[in-house]
């Protein structure tokens, strides 16, 4: 008997132990399941198994514990139903406030009265009041009572209007003559409600019954609108599902949406320019996509055309302008002439390579007050071996600085290049792809450095710029050795001035498309191979080389994946006031003024070169101070080796293909 009676009350401890830890786990919640979570995680990672690490880390997060929290609370919270214990909170703190004035003035009355009257205290009451009296939603009209059976079923939505736009755009049925939503805009107000759809047919607007009415009265109804706006709307029977994914693409063509009368909605239109990054986040439309600027993702979306439309435009628009010859159609006459007018402007803006004027000449001028005894001169094939070398201590050959191979890339500026290169507005921009997909890359510590492209116009100091960026460390930059079909003079050595091949090598280097630009100068060729830039990069190295706008295509491959940083002269006024003791170099070593026309003429080359080619320009250095300006490109080169960049799909998708 007494052993039965133990039994049952073991019996019931054991029961009510297992309620009570019943209970706990119902107490706990998200917090006891969390814990078994991770005492199940805890294994695997003693294992070391792939993924359960960081999921490991993620769910023993204190923020992630604290959040379970808040929600196990409020979740109690809400079971408990509570009720307010006043539903004028600020009204009795006004009260008190008033009670307070008649008793003793004692530093806890006052504190207390300083409190009550606080602007953060009434700021709280007033929220309490708000919530106690529930009356924070929206107030509804009630339905009518005689709803025909046979009547469409009807939805009403309340939105809140703020500063932001709507975010839709309406138009009218061209069969039924309704209004109806015409398109939502992602991440617009009627977006992030979930609440309006493409094809809604509008009923009413505040009240306002819309037939009958022109898309341009509703939409003075709804810019007249103030708080909530009140649709009453017949929802669209099939709502459009969007399984899309989100598309990066780098503009190739600048786009102005109140400049075209085609758009659907120009105030719903995304202006963008050449190279920025746009994030497509719809491509429902055919013709007009939803997007926004990767530098402001925060923003509601705009309407751009698709890649077929804007490609569209474009050749409409080259056709509608007047004739022009095609550069690549023109005699054979008319070019030599110009090859005779280039060759003399280019011996007159020859800049000398005398090692005390380069480095203070920015491409074709000079400081004065920095010049040295010009009066004596060695043979320029000496010095120029002198200033090829560099180094503190030690002697470290500096290549692709000589005066013949500037010259060469002076002359044959279009006369080796493709069509595309030198009709860059013309016949190729009309059929060219106006968007470039584009991805995230970052380089790895094992991956090749990508190569450095240096872009200006003459006389902005690209030269200048390269030979001192690989002046400060050239054991890790370098220039690629050209190749010419020039003889090999006594003192030079074949790979450190230049690669001296025959002819008919460098032609069919050329042919084969090797060749990332070359030309020719007092009869001998000259040019930047695609091999002598693999071999400095498969050194380990950074190859920095300044090339000709038009050769940026050519160089823009999945295996070298340049970075290109323009050079951009200043103002005109500052260039005036850099430039005012500035000299030019001529061939034969005299000094000129440097003419007012001659920075007009950088100025405009520069803009030339902004306008044709600045969807290609990664990065932009003004050069407005010479030693700033270096700096600016030293950072900017390792940025482009070490931190994420906007790179074309191709490159990334053709490494991973076999």
């Amino acid at each position: 008997m007494i052993h039965s009676e133990k039994q049952g009350e073991s019996s019931r401890m054991k029961e009510k132990t297992e309620k009570s830890a019943l209970l706990r786990s119902h107490e706990n919640g998200l917090s006891h399941v969390l814990s078994l979570v991770l005492q199940e995680l805890s294994l695997f990672y003693k294992r070391d198994v792939n993924g359960v690490g960081v999921l490991y880390d993620l769910l023993r997060s204190p923020w992630l514990q604290a959040l379970l929290k808040v929600y196990e609370c409020l979740h109690q919270h809400i079971k408990r139903q509570p009720a307010p214990l006043t539903l004028q909170g600020r009204a009795l703190a006004h009260e008190v406030v008033d009670l307070l004035r008649g008793v003793p003035q004692s530093p806890e009355v006052k504190e207390l009265r300083r409190l009550l009257r606080g602007p953060h205290v009434k700021a709280l009451l007033s929220a309490h009041d708000t919530v106690a009296q529930k009356n924070y939603e929206p107030i509804l009209p009630p339905l009518p009572d005689n709803i025909p059976e046979n009547e469409e079923a009807m939805r009403i939505v309340c939105l809140v209007k703020n500063k932001q736009p709507l975010g839709a755009t309406i138009k009218r049925h061209e069969l039924t003559g309704d209004i109806t939503v015409a398109r939502v805009i992602h991440g617009g107000l009627a977006d992030r409600s979930g609440l309006l759809y493409a094809g809604d047919k509008l009923v009413e607007v505040n009240g306002v019954p819309v037939e009958g009415l022109e898309p341009e009265q509703v939409i003075h109804i709804l810019a007249l609108s103030q708080g909530t706006i009140m649709f009453k709307l017949i929802p669209v029977s099939d709502r459009p599902v969007s399984n899309q994914t989100t598309l990066y693409v780098r503009a190739m063509a600048d786009y102005w949406p109140l400049q075209d009368p085609a758009i659907p909605c120009a105030d719903a239109g995304l202006p963008f320019k050449k190279g920025d990054i746009l994030q497509i986040v719809d491509q429902n439309d055919a013709l007009w996509w939803q997007a926004r600027k990767v530098s402001d993702l925060s923003a509601c979306a705009g309407l751009i055309p698709s890649n077929h439309l804007l490609k569209r435009k474009q050749r409409e628009f080259w056709w509608s302008q007047p004739f022009q010859p095609h550069t690549c159609l023109k005699s054979t006459i008319l070019s030599t002439v110009e090859e005779e007018d280039d060759m003399q402007i280019d011996e007159k803006c020859v800049e000398t390579d005398n090692d005390s004027v380069e480095i203070n000449c920015i491409c074709y001028f000079c400081s004065l007050d920095d010049l040295k005894d010009e009066e004596t001169f060695e043979s320029e094939e000496l010095k120029e071996e002198e200033e090829e070398f560099s180094g503190s201590g030690q002697q470290v050959f500096i290549t692709g600085f000589r005066r013949s191979m500037r010259l060469c890339r002076r002359k044959a500026r279009n006369s080796h290049l493709p069509c595309y290169a030198r009709c860059p507005g013309g016949c190729f921009s009309a059929v060219a792809a106006p968007y470039e997909e584009v991805v995230r890359y970052q380089r790895l510590p094992g991956d090749r450095n990508r190569l450095i492209v240096l872009v200006g116009p003459s006389g902005v100091g690209v030269n200048e710029l390269r030979r001192r960026l690989i002046g400060i460390n050239p054991h890790h930059f370098q220039s690629a050795v050209p190749h010419t079909t020039r003889p090999q003079k006594s003192y030079e050595v074949n790979g450190r001035e230049y690669h001296y091949v025959p002819k008919e090598t460098f032609e069919n280097m050329v042919y084969s498309h090797r060749m990332l630009e070359y030309g020719e100068y007092k009869g001998n060729l000259y040019g930047t191979s695609i091999d002598a830039v693999r071999a400095v990069l498969d050194a380990g190295k950074i190859c920095i080389v300044d090339l000709e706008p038009q050769s940026i295509q050519l160089a823009r491959t999945h295996e070298l994946k340049p970075y290109i940083i323009f050079i951009k002269p200043s103002s005109m006024s500052g260039m005036k006031q850099s430039r005012k003791n500035a000299r030019m170099i001529t061939d034969y070593y005299v000094n000129m003024k440097f003419k007012e026309e001659d920075l007009q003429e950088m100025e405009e080359s520069a803009k030339k070169m902004e306008t044709q080619f600045g969807q290609f320009f990664d990065h932009v250095i003004v050069n407005d101070n010479l030693q700033e300006a270096c700096m600016q490109l030293l950072t900017a080169v390792r940025r482009a080796q070490d931190e994420p960049q906007w790179v074309p799909a191709t490159w990334i998708c053709s490494e991973n293909q076999p």
